[in-house]
């Protein structure tokens, strides 16, 4: 599934939710400025997939239409299928870096991330009988209830590597880690990282379809 796609799906989900949602908080779940959900709910109105209902003055409610919802359907079965695809991917990664951790004795294997490919690298662990040593990520402070820890505690933590448990990790936040003083021979990434200047294309190209 392609990043427009995906936020198309994510966008008919959260009006699905909740017909009254602002701007704002649609912003806030998404993780985008406000200015682009605006630009994403004028797009998936032209194409017919929601409406926008003036319910009084400064306030709008979103409704899905027969289209909209037809179209939540189709593309929460291409991301159920993408996902399955992607955590063969994933499975299959950690499965051939484990292997040698094991033969080596290396035990303390952290996760950096607390999203969806964060679980993911869990469960493909936990299948190897590994627990994660430590959990780091910049804003979150549980996952599946244990403590997060931000990227700068790693010195109090012995972890052996530092699996970056996203799909989309930029070259950024692979340079951060490095500079914060993780030795990049021990940072595993689950894909190449992504150029921040395509992301914000992405983005931006996804809108203005």
């Amino acid at each position: 599934m392609d990043v427009p796609s995906k936020r198309d799906l994510d966008v008919l989900e959260a009006v699905a939710d909740n017909n009254r949602i602002t701007q704002r908080s649609l912003a806030n779940r998404l993780g985008i400025a406000v200015g682009l959900t605006n630009l994403y709910l004028k797009r998936l109105a032209r194409k017919g997939y929601i409406k926008f209902v003036n319910v009084r003055p400064n306030r709008i409610t979103y409704l899905l239409t027969p289209k909209g919802i037809a179209e939540k359907s189709r593309l929460t079965y291409e991301y159920i299928e993408y996902s399955m695809f992607v955590y063969r991917q994933v499975r299959t990664h950690l499965t051939s870096m484990v292997q040698p951790w094991l033969s080596d004795g290396a035990r303390g294997v952290a996760l950096y991330g607390t999203g969806e490919a964060a679980e993911l690298a869990y469960l493909c662990l936990r299948e190897h009988g590994l627990e994660p040593v430590a959990i780091f990520d910049r804003e979150a402070r549980r996952f599946l209830g244990m403590p997060v820890y931000k990227p700068r505690e790693h010195c109090s933590i012995a972890f052996d590597v530092l699996i970056i448990a996203k799909l989309d990790p930029t070259e950024e936040l692979l340079a951060e880690l490095i500079e914060l003083g993780i030795p990049r021979d021990r940072l595993v990434l689950l894909r190449q990282p992504v150029p921040a200047d395509r992301t914000r294309r992405q983005s931006g190209v996804a809108a203005s379809k």
